[in-house]
């Protein structure tokens, strides 16, 4: 299942969560593409941000993954 797909079936359970409520195993799928998806944007934030490269005025470079991250 694709982001897409998750989003879709997020939402889906949403809506119907609001109209007719939810059986348990429909809240358990709810809540693991929840956390699918938090996990994602997480992890795909980190990656940015294990990549980010500072070039001071002096000229030197700071990778900030290696410097922070988990980078190297």
């Amino acid at each position: 299942m694709n982001m897409d797909e998750r989003i879709a079936r997020i939402n889906e359970l949403y809506y119907k969560s609001q109209g007719q409520g939810l059986t348990e195993a429909e809240k358990e799928e709810q809540a693991r593409l929840r956390r699918e998806y938090v996990d994602s944007v997480r992890n795909n934030l980190k990656s940015q941000l294990d990549n980010i490269v500072i070039e001071k005025p002096d000229g030197s470079v700071v990778d900030l993954g290696e410097k922070y991250g988990g980078k190297g």
